[in-house]
C-alpha cells in the first residue's frame, strides 16, 4: 500500500522532509481525506491528539455529574424504568441520525461483533437503570459520591480482566476508594427512601456496569467506529428494558398531565447531554487514552454531582459525604500516580 503521492504540510497525510511543492512546479496539490483512495494513507487525521481524548473525558464526567440531578428530578414524574426507556429512545434517535449522516453502514461487522455489542448493551442497561432505581432510595449527593468510585472500579476490573495495568498498582487505591463508598452507603447520610443501603448498592452496581462497558468496548472500537458501538449497544439496552415497563409504571397510570415542565426538561437533559453527548465523548476518550486513564478523570463527576445536588436539589452535604469523597478521590489519586508512567496503549 503506497502513501499519498504529494507530501503535505500536516493536513491529511504524512509530511516528508523538504520544501512543500508548489502548484507551479509540481501541478495541483491534492489534499488526502479519509474518503480518498484506499492507497492514500491519512496520517494526521487518523490519529487525533491525545489531548482531545482527555478533553472528551472531562466533558463526559461533568455532564454525568449534572445527570445525577436530572435523574433525581425526572423521578418525580416518571418511574425509574419509564425514565430510562424514554432517555434511551431519545438518545438512540440522536445517535442513529448522526450515524446515518456520517456513515450509515454496518459493513464489516461479523456475527461475533453483533454478539459482543449485545453483551455490551447489558453494561449500558445496568448503568442507566440501576442508578435510576438506586436514586429512589438515596440522595443525589450520595449517589454522586458513590459514582466517584468509577475510576478505581474501572482500573481494578481492567487490571483483572484485560490486564492493561498490573493489579499490584491499583489494589491500594481500590481499597481506599471502596472504604469511602461503604462509608457514605452505610452511615450518616440523608436518604430519600427507607432502604438507603439498597440504594447505595444499586448505584454501585450501576457504576460497575459502566466500568465493564468501558473495558469491553475498547477492543471492538479498534475496528468499529465509536458512534456505531454507541448506538448499537444503546439499542440493545433499550430493547431489553421495554418489557420491564409493565412492572414499573408511574406516568402511564397518572397520565401525561402529571408530568411537569421540569420533569420534561430533566428528561431532555438526560437524552441530549447525559446519553448522546456524554456517552459519545466517553467512548471517544476511552479509544484515545484507554479505560484506566480515562477513568481517572471521572473524579469530576462526584464533585459536580454533589455541588449541583446542594444548589439545585437543596440537599444538605454533611461531614460523612465530605469524608467519603476525600477517601474516594484519594484512592483515585493513588491509582493515577501508580499507573501514570505506563504506556497508554
Amino acid at each position: 500500500m503506497s502513501q499519498c503521492p504529494v507530501p503535505s504540510n500536516g493536513i491529511g497525510f504524512r509530511k516528508t522532509p523538504g520544501k512543500f511543492p508548489s502548484a507551479a512546479t509540481h501541478g495541483p496539490v491534492r489534499i488526502c481525506l479519509t474518503v480518498a483512495r484506499k492507497d492514500c494513507i491519512p496520517q494526521v487525521m487518523a490519529i487525533q491528539p491525545v489531548g482531545f481524548g482527555y478533553g472528551a473525558i472531562v466533558v463526559a464526567a461533568v455532564l454525568w455529574g449534572g445527570s445525577i440531578v436530572a435523574q433525581k428530578l425526572a423521578l418525580s414524574g416518571f418511574s425509574a424504568v419509564e425514565a430510562s426507556v424514554l432517555r434511551d429512545i431519545g438518545g438512540l434517535m440522536i445517535l442513529v441520525t448522526a450515524w446515518w449522516l456520517q456513515d450509515g453502514s454496518l459493513r464489516g461487522l461479523t456475527r461475533q461483533d453483533y454478539r459482543t455489542l449485545a453483551l455490551l448493551g447489558l453494561g449500558v442497561l445496568g448503568n442507566h437503570l440501576l442508578i435510576l432505581i438506586g436514586l429512589k432510595y438515596v440522595s443525589g449527593a450520595v449517589a454522586g459520591v458513590i459514582i466517584g468510585a468509577l475510576p478505581v472500579v474501572t482500573a481494578l476490573l481492567s487490571a483483572v480482566l484485560s490486564q492493561d495495568v498490573p493489579l499490584r498498582l491499583v489494589w491500594a487505591g481500590s481499597v481506599l476508594s471502596f472504604f469511602g463508598v461503604a462509608l457514605v452507603s452505610v452511615a450518616g447520610f440523608n436518604a430519600a427512601g427507607e432502604q438507603p443501603l439498597l440504594g447505595g448498592a444499586l448505584v454501585f452496581l450501576g457504576v460497575a456496569s459502566w466500568a465493564l462497558y468501558s473495558i469491553g468496548s475498547r477492543t471492538i472500537m479498534e475496528r468499529v467506529p465509536a458512534l456505531t458501538v454507541n448506538w448499537t449497544t444503546l439499542l440493545a439496552a433499550t430493547v431489553l428494558q421495554i418489557p420491564l415497563l409493565w412492572t414499573d409504571q408511574k406516568m402511564v397510570r397518572a397520565g401525561l398531565a402529571s408530568v411537569t415542565l421540569l420533569d420534561w426538561l430533566a428528561l431532555v437533559y438526560l437524552v441530549v447531554f447525559a446519553t448522546a453527548v456524554a456517552q459519545q465523548a466517553w467512548l471517544f476518550g476511552v479509544k484515545r487514552i484507554g479505560p484506566s486513564r480515562a477513568s481517572v478523570l471521572g473524579n469530576l463527576t462526584p464533585v459536580s454531582a454533589v455541588a449541583l445536588s446542594a444548589v439545585i436539589l437543596k440537599e444538605p452535604v454533611g461531614i460523612v459525604e465530605i469524608i467519603g469523597i476525600v477517601l474516594i478521590l484519594g484512592g483515585v489519586w493513588i491509582v493515577h500516580r501508580q499507573t501514570s508512567n505506563l504506556p497508554s496503549s
